[in-house]
C-alpha cells in the first residue's frame, strides 16, 4: 500500500446535499436486526474505518472476496492474480441503518467508485470497486443507486464498481483487523483513511454513533 490521498473522483460540493438517498431501499423486514453487507473499495484499512463509525454497524472486518480459499492471504492477494479484493464484512442492523445508506456512504465517503483496478496509487485487481451481494435484494438496491448516481452525474466519470455474488468472505490476517484505529500514525492511515474520517464527521454527522436517528 502506498501512502497517496486518494480523494473520491466526485465534482466540488457537499457531500451531504450532493449525494442523494437510494431512491430505491426497500423498508427492511421488521424483527430482522442483523444483516451482512461486503463492500469493496481499495485498501481495507481506510473502508473498515469509515464503516465502524456509522450507527447501526454491529461489527466490520476486513478480510477477501472474489477468490478461492487457498489464495485468501495477504501476501497472495497482493500479487493482485487470486481474482480477489480486499474488502471489509460489516454486520448491521437494517433497522437503525438500511442497506442503501450504507451504499450512500460507500460512494460518497469510503472510497472514488470512478477508478478501474485500484485507487490513488493502489493499483491491481485487489483494490478494485465491488459489491459483493448476498441476495438478490442487495444486487437490486445497488444496481439502482449506481444507475441513479450516474444519472445524475455526481461524479465527473462513469461509476466502475462491479457487482457480483457473494460466494464467500475470508477474513484478514488478525494484524489487520481495526488497523487504522490502532496505528492513526501511521503515513498510509494518516494520508487515506484520516481524510475520509474527517469528511465523514463533517458531513454525514447524523449517521455516527451518538448522533441523530439515520
Amino acid at each position: 500500500m502506498n501512502p497517496v490521498c486518494a480523494l473520491p473522483g466526485a465534482k466540488p460540493g457537499d457531500l451531504a446535499t450532493r449525494f442523494p438517498d437510494p431512491a430505491f431501499d426497500p423498508v427492511p423486514v421488521p424483527g430482522v436486526h442483523e444483516q451482512l453487507a461486503v463492500l469493496a473499495g481499495g485498501c481495507f484499512w481506510c473502508t473498515e474505518a469509515v464503516f465502524r463509525e456509522l450507527d447501526g454497524v454491529l461489527a466490520v472486518t476486513s478480510g477477501y472476496a472474489g477468490g478461492a480459499a487457498r489464495d485468501a492471504t495477504y501476501e497472495r492477494v497482493c500479487s493482485g492474480a487470486t481474482g480477489h479484493a480486499e474488502a471489509i464484512a460489516i454486520r448491521f442492523d437494517p433497522q437503525r441503518i438500511r442497506y442503501g445508506r450504507l451504499l450512500k456512504v460507500f460512494f460518497a465517503v469510503a472510497h472514488d467508485p470512478t477508478q478501474v483496478d485500484g485507487q490513488g496509487h493502489d493499483r491491481g485487481r485487489q483494490y478494485r470497486s465491488a459489491i459483493f451481494h448476498t441476495d438478490e435484494d442487495q444486487r437490486a438496491v445497488a444496481q439502482a443507486y449506481i444507475e441513479q448516481l450516474d444519472a445524475a452525474h455526481v461524479f465527473a466519470a462513469p461509476i466502475a464498481t462491479e457487482l457480483a455474488p457473494l460466494h464467500a468472505f475470508f477474513e484478514a490476517e488478525p494484524y489487520h483487523q481495526d488497523y487504522a484505529a490502532r496505528h492513526p500514525q501511521q503515513p498510509y492511515v494518516a494520508a487515506v483513511a484520516a481524510p475520509k474520517l474527517a469528511r465523514l464527521r463533517r458531513q454525514f454527522a447524523t449517521l455516527l454513533r451518538g448522533g441523530a436517528a439515520a
